[in-house]
């Protein structure tokens, strides 16, 4: 399982993805976060799943998703899921 987070950096936000050690930086919280999203579908697709937690200046967690892989049986389109 990927994780995933956007969080606050500087004036910025912070994208990052465990086992890469830079993060991508944002001027805005938007912007991060639909970068996020984007990844964690590109990684279902690819069969892989992963965690978005999208993070508050304040420190507190505004937002968690999972994106799961759609399932062999095909029941499950995966993608994004709100936990």
């Amino acid at each position: 399982m990927h994780l995933i987070r956007v969080e606050p950096f500087g004036d910025g936000w912070a994208l990052s993805l465990d086992g890469v050690a830079e993060p991508q930086i944002f001027r805005s919280g938007r912007a991060a976060e639909k970068a996020a999203r984007a990844m964690g579908e590109r990684l279902a697709r690819a069969g892989d799943t992963s965690e978005i937690s999208i993070f508050l200046r304040d420190g507190s967690r505004a937002a968690h998703f999972v994106c799961a892989p759609q399932r062999p049986d095909g029941r499950d389109a995966g993608g994004l899921r709100p936990t």
